[in-house]
């Protein structure tokens, strides 16, 4: 950036990525991104994701594909192991390098690499990589040129290594405004903890709340990664975790876990017959009414009814609706 006219350029962009960040769906952030990126620096392709270092190369976690194939990424997972470009990657707590393929991995063991990058028009690589010291987790962004004589230039690498701090606590921002989207806790009768984490359970992020209810929870929670209780749940499909302290609700979305906790409440102890009798009652319905809706009978509901305001310990439907306003 050797010009004023290149810095007001390199101004606007950023104004524009940080406005998409707080604009955009999350489902269109990052190809949005990319092609700002592309704008200043062109490429014809690119891979974007988290990844953390292995015996057999880079063990993706998240990934986010502009203009290649799904199909790239069993491919590359069967060729891992010869990626010394990746590899070395992690050496440090933030590169960015430029590689031909020709070049990079003329070694003639590495030759099953070079025919899948070429499978998939891969000729040059731009790499950037921010590692976290403490964990050695990798957030990367990888440019792709199919030009054989296409590679990148010094200024080029010099740019990404400006650009990509940026780009990718933009990419935080989106995130973290998709997570307020999806609850306003504001809103809710118990003010929620909030987190992101992906699917193995390397948290992204975690508001103050979230960390002081899952401590409440598990005692030796650490804050990088989700308890082991709660990451197994949900990759098991589970709905809501109900724990011995705190109640938890995630949605999957990009690969990742959106999560909401609150503390758990009286009603968190209801079955769930006794919960929809509980919603009823709610709704003003009498013991008769909820019989007839549930086909059950009429002094059964009565009997279940008075089990509900005692479990809760509530005497009347006000308080029984206050109750069931803290299980929301």
């Amino acid at each position: 950036m050797d010009s004023l006219d290149e810095l007001q350029r390199y101004s606007q962009l950023l104004l524009r990525l940080y406005r998409m960040a707080q604009d955009l769906p999350i489902t269109e952030f990052q190809d949005a991104a990319l092609g700002l990126v592309k704008g200043v620096l062109p490429f014809d392709s690119s891979l974007w994701g988290t990844a953390a270092p292995s015996p057999g190369g880079a063990d993706i976690h998240t990934v986010h594909l502009h203009n290649k194939s799904p199909e790239m990424l069993p491919a590359y997972e069967s060729v891992k192991h010869l990626d010394t470009a990746v590899a070395g990657m992690f050496a440090e707590p933030r590169a960015t390098r430029g590689f031909h393929l020709e070049t990079w991995f003329s070694d003639p063991r590495q030759q099953a690499i070079r025919d899948m990058m070429r499978r998939f028009e891969i000729e040059n690589m731009l790499a950037t990589t921010v590692i976290d010291p403490a964990t050695r987790f990798a957030h990367w962004i990888l440019l792709y040129r199919a030009e054989r004589d296409a590679g990148y230039t010094p200024e080029e690498t010099g740019l990404l290594a400006l650009l990509a701090p940026h780009v990718m606590e933009a990419l935080a921002i989106n995130r973290k405004m998709h997570l307020e989207r999806l609850g306003p806790a504001e809103q809710d009768a118990v003010p929620r903890g909030s987190a992101i984490a992906d699917l193995r359970g390397v948290v992204y992020h975690a508001d103050a709340r979230f960390a002081a209810l899952a401590g409440e929870e598990w005692d030796d929670w650490h804050e990088r990664r989700l308890p082991a209780a709660l990451a197994s749940h949900f990759q098991g499909d589970g709905e809501r975790f109900r724990g011995r302290a705190v109640v938890v609700d995630a949605r999957v979305e990009q690969q990742l876990l959106f999560l909401k906790a609150r503390p758990r409440c009286l009603a968190d102890g209801l079955t769930a017959r006794e919960f929809t009798i509980a919603k009823l009652i709610a709704k003003g319905d009498t013991h008769k009414e909820i019989a007839q809706t549930l086909t059950r009978s009429p002094a059964t509901v009565r009997n279940q009814i008075q089990a509900i305001y005692e479990k809760l310990g509530v005497g009347n439907i006000a308080g029984l609706i206050e109750a069931l306003r803290l299980a929301d």
